[in-house]
């Protein structure tokens, strides 16, 4: 307790200000980095990462160096220093992401532009899975992130392309099966197993395994879900738990561009 009440007058001494910024910016940077985390396994790490540095100051603050457990105390740093290394290593493909975004030349003037052109690679994959009578299942990821789902399919990680979607989807290639995820203008996963929803939920009509998970992974977040059926070709998209279904091309880009943009 002596401990942090000498701590409390050390602050105490500074302007109220100046503390008010530097807990404002500290603030800032945890809720980025844990923002930008969201939904991957690097989130649960990071949380536990920060679990054991707080538990550890208030441990060593509060018991060690009062009582003076110099070897423990010794440990301790040691420890950190280890946490430390481990958490470099387990990150790296956040930190990579990270590098790739700010090295990134005119991101944010690009951005839509880059959307954009999403879209349409999106659409002219659509059409030639419905032309060819392929089944498909595409979810457009939004703010509601899908890491639990990601983790069970084969990740990606690529730049969407009309190309890379219908080779995806063409029938006995390895990832055809179940679902593709795509966050921004990048594949993240194929191969993902999404819930079903309850048989008949679509005003008693019956639909298949396809429709079903489009109703079930839009129920639970606010992802947007496009359906090609094998048997019929027709186009169909879930929004809110939602079918809608014989989308043509115009009403198809309306929906993209609203997932996108």
């Amino acid at each position: 307790m002596q401990t942090l009440i000498d701590y409390f007058n050390r602050v105490g001494e500074y302007s109220w200000w100046i503390v008010a910024i530097e807990l404002f910016l500290i603030g800032l940077v945890v809720y980025w980095v844990v923002d930008f985390l969201e939904g991957t396994r690097g989130e649960r790490l990071f949380r536990g990462v920060i679990f054991i540095l707080v538990a550890g100051v208030l441990v060593l603050n509060l018991v060690v160096e009062r009582l003076e457990f110099l070897r423990l105390q010794y440990l301790y740093k040691g420890f950190l220093i280890a946490v430390l290394i481990i958490a470099v290593a387990a990150f790296q493909p956040e930190i990579r992401r990270v590098l790739m975004r700010i090295g990134q030349p005119r991101f944010w003037v690009g951005s839509s532009h880059q959307l954009s052109r999403t879209v349409e690679e999106m659409i002219t994959a659509v059409i030639g899975l419905s032309a060819a009578k392929i089944g498909a299942i595409i979810v457009i990821e939004k703010r509601v992130a899908l890491g639990e789902f990601i983790e069970t399919g084969v990740r990606i990680d690529a730049k969407v392309t009309a190309e890379l979607l219908k080779t995806i989807f063409h029938p006995g290639t390895a990832l055809h099966d179940m679902a593709t995820i795509v966050r921004g203008d990048r594949v993240i996963a194929a191969s993902v197993q999404l819930p079903l929803a309850e048989v008949g939920s679509v005003d008693g009509v019956e639909i298949g395994s396809r429709h079903r998970a489009a109703i079930g992974i839009t129920s639970g977040s606010d992802a947007t879900c496009l359906v090609v059926s094998e048997q019929t070709g027709t186009i169909s998209v879930a929004k809110n738990g939602r079918l809608f279904r014989d989308i043509d091309e115009s009403r198809l880009r309306k929906y993209l561009t609203s997932a996108f943009l």
